[in-house]
């Protein structure tokens, strides 16, 4: 009798198992379903999944990155291509590209040019609103991480003998490539100090690594740079040349950060550069990495990811990532809105809600 039940239990079995090989519906099937499977132009899929699990294996990267920067003598390319080495993988590599800065970057990234790039935070808010240079607005890009402080540096010859920013009056200063953020910082900075930069001074525009060049063979006096220190352009240039950095003064500090709230106060000492023997009050704005909204949210929550916490605070990358602080990654971005991945990234960190 025990030998009959076991026989047909077995049986049973059997036909359970023969019923579900015959059974072709696959719990996975709907998801998968969901992609329309005609991403292109590096972006990911339809936006329909619900599976975040998913949306990973599927997502289409730019495999290809490539970066708007600024001049090579500047930090913003030193910078970026420390960095890139460390954002590869095997899906996607980052080409890293001199440009004339965060203006030029920013329709860059309007244009289709490039996909990615480091911009002055005040430049990105100017293009996000249409303001100063930008006769319309551009939303094409969004934010992705403060990365550095940048310094607003006015430096001289010690022959030319200015020592404030009413001394400029006159003189020939580089004022940075037309539409960088160095343009718009000289314009502010000199008309807090009562000067206008079409009318009295005599205004070059120049790279980091021109000015340097004209500094050192006596065509101008003076030169606007804001890039993070130290800046190469600079460091090379005092090997050579004698040169101070001109203090801006309380007076013209406080009018710029009454008008632009930008701006930080900066205190430059010998640890941006060894000449300086005495404090050097100025300010600085933030540089900021943003990218073209059409990234797929996936590769872009990667970089922020990646910035954060393998790149921020390692020094043997660049020493500016000593300067990184998720205190002030999304804080100082305006009106400028994160990127759908950085965002992500911020909110499972706990740095913003």
């Amino acid at each position: 009798m025990k030998k009959l039940i076991a026989i047909m239990l077995a049986a049973i079995m059997v036909f359970a198992f023969a019923a579900c090989a015959n059974d072709t519906t696959d719990p996975t099937q709907p998801d998968a379903a969901l992609s329309d499977g005609n991403a292109t132009d590096g972006n990911a899929t339809d936006g329909n999944a619900t599976n975040g699990d998913a949306v990973a294996a599927d997502v289409e990267y730019v495999k290809n990155v490539k970066v708007g920067t600024g001049g090579t003598s500047g930090t913003y390319y030193a910078f970026t291509n420390a960095v890139g080495q460390i954002l590869n993988t095997e899906n996607y590599s980052f080409e890293i590209l001199s440009t004339g800065g965060s203006q030029a970057n920013i329709e860059m990234i309007e244009d289709g040019d490039i996909k990615m790039a480091i911009v002055q935070n005040d430049v990105m808010n100017y293009a996000y609103n249409g303001t100063n240079g930008f006769n319309e607005a551009i939303t094409s890009f969004s934010a992705v991480a403060c990365v550095y402080p940048e310094v607003c540096q006015l430096v001289a010859t010690k022959a030319s003998g200015i020592t404030s920013v009413a001394d400029l009056a006159g003189k020939n200063v580089a004022v940075g490539d037309v539409g960088s953020g160095v343009y718009y910082n000289a314009t502010q900075i000199l008309a807090a100090a009562g000067l206008d930069i079409d009318a009295d001074i005599n205004k070059t525009a120049a790279s980091f690594g021109d000015s340097a060049a004209q500094l050192k063979d006596g065509s101008i006096d003076a030169a606007f740079i804001t890039a993070g220190t130290p800046t190469t352009a600079i460091t090379e240039l005092a090997t050579s040349t004698e040169i101070v950095v001109v203090d801006l003064g309380a007076d013209v500090i406080a009018k710029l950060q009454d008008e632009y709230s930008f701006y930080a106060a900066y205190e430059m000492t010998s640890a941006d550069y060894d000449f300086i023997t005495e404090p050097v009050n100025t300010v600085a704005i933030m540089a900021t990495y943003v990218v073209s909204n059409d990234m797929p949210e996936e590769q872009v929550y990667e970089i922020t990811k990646t910035l954060w916490e393998t790149i921020a605070g390692d020094t043997t990358i660049h020493a500016k990532t000593a300067e990184m602080d998720t205190a002030i990654a999304a804080s100082a971005i305006g009106t400028v809105p994160l990127h759908a991945g950085a965002a992500r990234y911020y909110k499972e960190a706990g740095i913003i809600e």
